[in-house]
């Protein structure tokens, strides 16, 4: 089979992992909500210190890397700045504005998960296929907690699903795109990625972690927030550990 269609079937399959979530989430998610929101800023804490931010450091400088996960954080509040100065002044404004950053920081993350498979793809057809499994067990929970993010945004379920498989369709440009030009994008990938990290902090620290004070006086609500959020960043640290080995 060629190349090139070996990589758009797997950002094809990677894309598709978004329906799966949204499935997983449909019937619970908003019984479940203020729970998923925990699970989501854990979600994007771990993959920016377990998997983005190491990757990053790998293939620059370590002050190099982390002066660009500073950028990213920078980055992301201007453009939420941004957002407010010229669509805000109505409630719930800055729901919707973690709902518009999650949706930028998602789209730089898979297409460069998108060049990553094209990339593996170029070495060999055995390294792609393990390449696009890897990514696909970190992407199930990362697309859990980018559903559980718009949905808390305000978005409905159907807008929530259309805007992540939208997103997640940026793999499959991100793997055309590497096949064709990977040479000119190989050079940027380890800032890109230390950027995205930097915005995945800044949502989940900025935006997210705040919501989850709002059950400051229901104690059990609290723990279990607290339990999901420490649950979810060991087994994400366990989850790229494995794969980080597996490369």
């Amino acid at each position: 089979m060629h190349t090139l269609i070996w990589i758009i079937l797997s950002g094809i399959v990677i894309s598709s992992i978004s329906f799966l979530a949204a499935w997983l989430l449909k019937s619970k998610v908003t019984s479940w909500l203020h729970y998923l929101i925990s699970f989501a800023a854990a979600a994007l804490i771990g993959s920016a210190f377990f998997d983005l931010i190491p990757e990053a450091i790998h293939e620059l400088d370590v002050h190099l890397a982390l002066i660009f996960v500073l950028i990213g954080i920078l980055l992301f509040f201007f453009i939420e700045r941004f957002i407010h100065w010229h669509h805000c002044g109505k409630e719930h404004c800055h729901k919707k504005s973690v709902g518009t950053l999650n949706l930028i920081g998602d789209s730089i993350h898979n297409y460069l998960d998108g060049i990553l498979i094209a990339g593996s793809f170029l070495l060999n057809p055995i390294t792609g296929i393990f390449t696009s499994i890897s990514i696909a067990l970190h992407e199930l929970p990362q697309e859990i907690g980018d559903y559980s993010v718009l949905i808390h945004a305000g978005y409905s379920h159907k807008k929530a699903l259309k805007m992540n498989v939208l997103v997640s369709l940026t793999a499959i440009l991100g793997g055309v795109s590497g096949y064709f030009f990977l040479s000119v994008f190989s050079s940027w990938i380890p800032y890109l990625i230390g950027i995205t990290a930097g915005g995945f902090i800044y949502i989940a620290l900025s935006d997210i972690f705040p919501d989850l004070h709002e059950h400051k006086t229901d104690k059990k609500k609290i723990l279990v927030e607290a339990i999901i959020l420490v649950v979810t960043l060991i087994l994400f640290y366990f989850l790229f550990s494995i794969l980080a080995h597996s490369h």
